[in-house]
């Protein structure tokens, strides 16, 4: 693929992330998809955010399958992207569990993305640090609000 054909796909899968649904989904899985168990994952799986959940996780699957079969450059893609290692650092925790009871291939495409990426299950890791910290001050931002109130 020439690398004119390479940066339209870039710039479309940017275009398809900027499409408000999928803004409100991406919203959601930061703010608000936190999942510890499987509980948590059912939950959000079969509660009000079902879709948001299913949008983001099969975007970013798809776009690695992009990369992946070679439509895409690796290096390239990591190169403007990074939130598909903050997607997976939420499920991959429970990526065993998913696949058991929903589908064998849920993530894969995500997963070997990931894999490909030099350290990438360390960005992957990082990250998940980052966002508990990063929720933990919330919490606690949240809590000390409603105690002032």
């Amino acid at each position: 693929m020439s690398k004119q054909e390479e940066a339209g796909l870039i710039l479309k899968l940017y275009e398809l992330r900027r499409e408000e649904k999928m803004r409100t989904a991406r919203d959601w899985y930061f703010r608000d998809f936190n999942p510890q168990s499987m509980a948590d994952f059912n939950s959000a799986m079969f509660g009000a955010h079902s879709g948001h959940l299913r949008m983001v996780i099969t975007y970013w699957d798809m776009a690695a399958a992009l990369v992946n079969d070679g439509a895409i450059r690796l290096e390239l893609f990591n190169n403007v992207n990074g939130e598909q290692f903050g997607v997976f650092s939420k499920i991959e925790p429970l990526l065993s569990e998913i696949r058991a009871d929903y589908s064998p291939q849920f993530g894969a495409q995500l997963e070997k993305l990931i894999d490909a990426t030099p350290e990438g299950r360390k960005r992957v890791a990082a990250i998940r640090e980052r966002m508990k910290a990063v929720h933990a001050t919330l919490a606690q931002q949240s809590a000390q609000a409603q105690t002032a109130s």
